[in-house]
């Protein structure tokens, strides 16, 4: 799917070079001439960026910016035909995420889009590899562990077993379903041995792992993992 590019621009003449070039490039977009017009747009539809010009015939960009940030954290970069440092400095501070002064060449203004988006969705995916529960936080991508900033060693079973258990918090766990989701050859053996590994993992997070208040036994049942360390 393209990405979606919103123009805040009252030059109509620039904003119409923009949307080409951008259109060029593979990108949907869409212009406005007014603050009023480009709020209504983001407030209708989803736009992966918006490029905004400081200077509009109803309202300023740094507001602009502002009321934009209230509701939404689509990237933002600022057009501005003066290059002073001050306005790029408020700029930024009010959640702009780059600056770019007129006249400038369409190719950059693409780029510095392009390396924002990439940003985005780079701090995004890496977000979202994590799981994290108060002091407890799990990487699935690096396949860490960490309490309280602190790296703890698990087997790889036990990582695996650890995730299964906090993708499924709150919900009670019996020892087929965790051979299920961790799949694990060396598990399927001996069922059993989930609890030594649990043991272990208990061990490793656990403030007290003769009783546990993260990863609970549930007797005749299984596990429960607690999203809540006061909940059981």
């Amino acid at each position: 799917m393209a990405d979606r590019l919103l123009i805040i621009d009252d030059d109509a003449r620039l904003s119409a070079m923009v949307s080409d070039y951008f259109s060029a490039a593979g990108f949907t977009t869409e212009q406005c001439f007014t603050a009023a017009a480009g709020l209504d747009a983001i407030a209708r539809a989803p736009f992966d960026a918006v490029v905004l010009d400081l200077m509009l015939p109803d309202l300023d960009g740094f507001e602009v910016c502002r009321r934009i940030r209230a509701c939404s954290d689509v990237p933002v970069l600022m057009l501005t035909a003066r290059g002073e440092d001050t306005d790029r400095i408020v700029g930024l501070e009010i959640g702009a995420d780059d600056y770019l002064s007129k006249p400038f060449n369409p190719r950059v203004l693409l780029a510095r889009i392009r390396a924002i988006l990439r940003r985005q969705r780079s701090s995004f995916q890496a977000e979202t590899t994590i799981l994290r529960f108060g002091r407890l936080q799990i990487d699935r991508g690096s396949r860490t562990v960490r309490v309280d900033g602190g790296d703890k060693a698990l087997t790889s079973y036990q990582f695996d077993l650890l995730v299964a258990l906090a993708e499924n918090a709150g919900r009670v766990l019996n020892r087929d379903r965790l051979l299920d989701l961790v799949k694990g050859e060396e598990l399927e053996a001996f069922d059993r041995s989930i609890d030594v590994h649990v043991s272990r993992i208990r061990f490793a997070i656990e403030d007290d792992p003769k009783h546990p208040r993260r990863i609970i036994t549930v007797r005749g049942s299984g596990y429960v993992f607690a999203k809540k360390q006061d909940e059981t």
